[in-house]
């Protein structure tokens, strides 16, 4: 911490407007903060909810789980919510908070630069604006830079092509021939969600994944009557012992992999897989040459039912080009495509990247993270004072509520801020050690 400040108001600076971004603007109005900007490179709320649009898509965390701990939403459709009705949530959140009027939309932030004589953050913005803060908060989130991979020929694919976080909505998909690149929680949803609307599905996997299978139902109007008027019962899903315990197993299974917490894992994804795929060499096709849980696990209740129906077809092969009229594999086989989806994933290391972010004395955010990115408790970093990373690196982004996590760090963070607040110091960040 260095010294004081006399302790007038901050100025934040809040980067992004989806849940993380929602939470940090909430909780600072409700300090009474009189000097709060959130900035928005798009033209709405909702971060990857807003971005992600493609068929199928579905919040992987139980819909009252995935919820700010102080906004209980009783009127989720079902356990996993759909992601038009997740964006929906937040939407609902802002405008209840009102937050709303704390957002700059088509305010995409190129440049943090901290001034150590004045310990104050100037932002620039594409749009060549510029302006400053005392405190910065980056709630860019992990999911925003699409991953598009390199394959030879794809810009000469005549028909439509498009990473899935950039959907075409102009793609006519029912009765088209469709392939589908990548098997993880994305190609596995669009797959789902176009087996019976496509002709013909091909789904291209380089390594298969293994599939949790998970529970999903309607909530009944009544029930949802039920939840309106009695958040207790709410409350009662969120606070499931049986829900916390599933997460303690998970962290113990990891942290220990030849427990016996691991191996209820891989027995329960090796059972769902033989008892739910009849075809054995399908079957053969579907199974990972590796453990559960060396990769983010998939859960599902319906990708292995799908997979088998007639107009569906996996692809284990290696994709040797794409020509105009569809995929070449490496064998010579080839598969004719009007639709081409790439589930390619997002380059999730960025983070508040590809901004220039440059720290005390010059030091820039990409010689801090060369080897790696790293944060102390995913939050702060060392020669970057007053900046907070909200589900930054080294952080269990991967597998668990996000919203539970963030709000989490969020407490972490008012309480680092607390000094500063209060004039007794001007910055705070973490030693190097």
């Amino acid at each position: 911490m260095a010294d004081e400040t006399g302790g007038k108001p901050l100025r934040y600076a809040v980067i992004g407007a989806g849940m993380a971004g929602l939470l940090a603007a909430i909780k600072l109005k409700e300090r009474g903060e009189p000097h709060i900007a959130v900035y928005e490179k798009a033209h709405g709320i909702g971060g990857t909810w807003r971005e992600n649009r493609y068929p199928g898509l579905t919040c992987d965390v139980p819909a009252h789980a995935y919820t700010y701990s102080f906004a209980p939403h009783a009127d989720w459709s079902a356990y996993y919510a759909g992601g038009p009705e997740v964006r929906g949530y937040f939407e609902k959140v802002a405008a209840e908070f009102n937050v709303m009027p704390l957002i700059r939309f088509g305010m995409e932030v190129t440049g943090c630069r901290f001034d150590d004589a004045r310990s104050v953050w100037t932002l620039s913005f594409a749009n060549g604006e510029s302006t400053e803060a005392d405190v910065v908060i980056a709630a860019s989130g992990v999911l925003h830079h699409p991953r598009v991979p390199e394959i030879e020929g794809l810009d000469n694919f005549a028909g439509k092509a498009f990473h899935s976080a950039r959907w075409d909505d102009s793609a006519v998909l029912d009765g088209a021939k469709v392939g589908v690149i990548g098997c993880g929680s994305t190609g596995i949803q669009i797959i789902t969600a176009l087996w019976n609307r496509a002709e013909t599905l091909i789904h291209f996997q380089r390594s298969p994944q293994w599939i949790m299978p998970v529970p999903q139902f309607a909530y009944s109007d009544e029930e949802r009557a039920a939840f309106r008027q009695d958040v207790g019962l709410i409350d009662a899903i969120r606070d499931d012992p049986q829900y916390w315990a599933n997460i303690k197993r998970f962290c113990t299974a990891i942290t220990d992999i030849d427990g016996p917490e691991m191996q209820a894992i891989e027995d329960y994804c090796r059972q769902n897989l033989e008892e739910n795929v009849k075809d054995p060499v399908l079957r053969e096709k579907l199974r990972p040459n590796y453990r559960a849980a060396c990769k983010r696990l998939i859960y599902s209740w319906q990708y292995y039912d799908c997979v088998q129906k007639p107009s569906v077809d996996v692809e284990v092969g290696s994709i040797a080009r794409v020509e105009p009229e569809g995929v070449r594999m490496a064998d010579g086989s080839f598969h004719p495509l009007d639709v081409l989806v790439l589930a390619t994933g997002f380059r999730a290391d960025r983070f508040i990247r590809p901004a220039v972010v440059t720290g005390r004395d010059g030091l820039s955010l990409d010689d801090f993270w060369a080897v790696r990115p790293t944060a102390h408790y995913a939050v702060t970093l060392p020669n970057f004072p007053n900046l907070f990373l909200l589900n930054g690196p080294t952080g269990p982004v991967g597998n668990f509520s996000l919203i539970d996590i963030a709000e989490r760090q969020w407490d972490y963070v008012d309480q680092l801020l607390e000094p500063v607040r209060g004039g007794q110091a001007r910055t705070v960040e973490p030693t190097v050690e």
